[in-house]
Parts: C-alpha cells; structure tokens; sequence
C-alpha cells in the first residue's frame, strides 16, 4: 500500500509542478491549439499538457513498481514511449492518420508480442470461450487501437478526457490491489496521480489541453489494465474472482469506448475515413443542448459510474446479457439526445435595399444559439 501512495504523490506532485512550465514555454514558443469552426474554444490554448502527465506517470512507475516480479513492463513502457513521441509530433508538427495508426500498431505489438498481453479468451460472450490463436491476436489488436483512439476521440472538452481516464484508472487500480498485483496497481494509479494534477489545470476555463500526447497515453494505460483485467479477472483461484469480466471491462470504459464505435460508424456510413474529423461526438450533442464543458464532464462521468455499478450487479447474468443491456441503454439514450436536439429557426433577413425602397434581395438565416461560443474555455 505505500507504493501505491508512493506512486501517486510522485506523479502528482511531478504533473503539478511540471504543467505550469509547460504553459509558459508553450506561450513563449506559441505552441497552441488553434481554434477553428469545430472546435469548442475561442482563444489560443497550449496543448502540450501530455508532457506533464508523462512525465508524472513515467517518473512514478519507474520509481515505484518492482521490477523483479513485473519483467513485462519494460516492453509496456517501450510502447509508452512510441505513443509518446507519436502525440508529441501530432501536437506540434501534425501527422496524418496513416501514419499515427502505424505508430499505434507499432505500440500494440510491444504489448501484444513481448508484453504478453493477449485475449485469449471471450469467457461465454455469445457463447464463444477459448479462441484460435489468429483470432485471438487479431481480437487483441483491435481492443488495444480502439481504446487508444476512443481516449483521443473523447477529448473533446475541458476536463472530460482527463476526468473519464481517472475513472477507469482508479477503478483497475483499486482492483489489481485487491488481487495483490501491486504491479498493475502502480501502474494504474501512477496514471490516476497524473491526471488529478493535470485536471487542476484542466477543468473549465481551461489554461492546458492535454494534446494527442496525453489523450494516446491514457488509451494504452487502460488498454493494457483492461485486457489484463479480462484474463485475471475471471480466474477462481483469486482474492476477487469477477464473473464477466469482457462486459465488466465494457462498462469501465462505456462512454469513450462507445461513443468512438458509433462515431466510426457514422463516417463509415459517410464513405468517409474514420479519423476524420467531425461534431458527432455525445459532447457535441450535449453542447448543442446548452450545457456547459463542466456539467457535461460531470454527467458523463456519473453515468459511467451507474454503468459500472449496474454491470457488476448483474455480473451473474453473464457477458451477452451485460453487454446487450449496455448497448441497448447507452445507443437508446443517445437516439433520445439526436432526436430531441433544438433546431434551427429559420427567418428571412433583408440585405440591402434600393433607392426606390424595394428590397433588393433576401436570404434565409438559421436562428440558433451559437452554443460553442457561450461555452468559452
């Protein structure tokens, strides 16, 4: 336990006093997120706060695991180290999404191959339990890239990325220190210290956006906890045995995980690449509504948490009822939020007239409430 306590100060204490610097180098050298038509701010922002959360969990994790019983790590934080550098040249210089999925699939054969993180099971999810070897792996990779995009897609507004990684950490940290994998705990927990210190910064009005730099890192985090999750989990011989781990582990991570599924579906819907950008997201469609980054934040965050709650209430149920019940609750509410969303009131404005008093032209005007500019970051 004074590990994990060791863990989180430093990496705390680290992120706080990193993050501060951060935002005056980043104002000296003008290395801001620029706001255009999709984005919710409307100043310049710096966005290199991945920086100071890497740093934190980095410093902790290194300090503080003991290797001697966790040999695998250093392949987790050689994969670290690719998602780092991959966001840290998205944030400055920008690079297309080729090449950021190489760069993640880079990261997820570390984890995979030499890491020995791999899905080998579905534990009775449509009633499928021990998998091929092929499809296995390739069950692995996909879990592994769509939790590290879901974290980057989800960073949308002040707080909600950061808010929603500290969730899920401190959820799988609590639990790994349950089984006595002090490890796994550190190593989530390392993470959870770096984002309460970064989220300071973070919550609106924001002075720091973590950047894809901080958002890839909190996806690799707890892709790597969830799949360990889903393998030890399930297993009798534990401390805490957890029947259903997969749709446990689904609603851990419901919300951004969710949400980037249907996201993706909808440009694929549109012919259109699945990391284009978009206003898709069940942020936007909040923001649409007239509620602020801070409440939307906390709403979405106390709804994963009743997910969490109700998922391992049924945990007896089984993993197809559980994530069935998921995916119908969570694709219901947002058919609710599209189809009840305002709309546009159209008038017709007069431009300009001529001498002899006729109207010249006309033109049709949508009256909306412009809701991104009241949310001002």
């Amino acid at each position: 336990m004074f590990d994990v306590l060791f863990s989180i100060a430093i990496s705390f204490a680290i992120t706080f006093l990193a993050i501060p610097v951060i935002i005056t180098v980043a104002e000296q050298k003008k290395l801001f997120d620029i706001p255009d038509e999709r984005k919710v701010h409307q100043s310049p922002i710096p966005s290199l706060g991945g920086l100071g959360i890497f740093a934190g969990f980095m410093l902790a994790c290194l300090i503080a695991i003991p290797y001697q019983s966790a040999t695998d790590f250093q392949y987790y934080f050689a994969a670290a180290f690719v998602i780092f550098f991959l966001g840290l040249k998205d944030d400055i210089l920008v690079i297309s999404p080729i090449k950021k999925f190489i760069g993640q699939v880079l990261a997820a054969f570390l984890i995979i191959y030499k890491g020995n993180i791999q899905i080998k099971s579905m534990y009775g999810f449509m009633g499928i339990h021990e998998l091929p070897e092929m499809f296995s792996l390739l069950l692995t990779y996909l879990t592994i890239i769509v939790i590290i995009n879901s974290f980057n897609l989800i960073d949308g507004i002040d707080g909600l990325a950061g808010t929603l990684g500290l969730m899920a950490s401190t959820v799988f940290g609590f639990y790994f220190l349950q089984v006595n994998m002090l490890p796994y705990s550190i190593l989530a927990f390392s993470l959870a210290g770096s984002l309460m210190a970064f989220l300071i910064f973070n919550f609106q009005p924001a002075k720091i956006f973590m950047g894809d730099t901080g958002s890839l890192l909190i996806g690799l985090v707890n892709a790597i906890l969830v799949v360990k999750f889903i393998n030890v989990a399930n297993q009798t011989d534990i401390a805490v045995p957890v029947i259903a781990s997969p749709a446990i582990s689904v609603a851990i991570l419901v919300i951004p995980l969710m949400d980037t599924l249907r996201v993706f579906a909808i440009r694929a819907f549109h012919r259109r690449s699945p990391f284009s950008p978009d206003r898709n997201h069940i942020h936007h469609l909040l923001l649409d509504r007239g509620y602020s980054h801070r409440s939307i934040t906390l709403t979405l965050v106390s709804i994963n948490i009743l997910f969490i709650v109700a998922a391992y209430a049924g945990r007896n149920l089984g993993c197809t009822w559980i994530i069935l019940a998921i995916l119908i609750v969570f694709f219901a509410g947002i058919a609710a939020l599209y189809y009840t969303r305002p709309r546009a009131r159209l008038y017709v404005a007069k431009t300009l007239e001529a001498t002899d008093g006729e109207l010249k032209s006309s033109k049709i005007v949508p009256l909306t409430t412009d809701t991104i500019l009241e949310h001002k970051n």
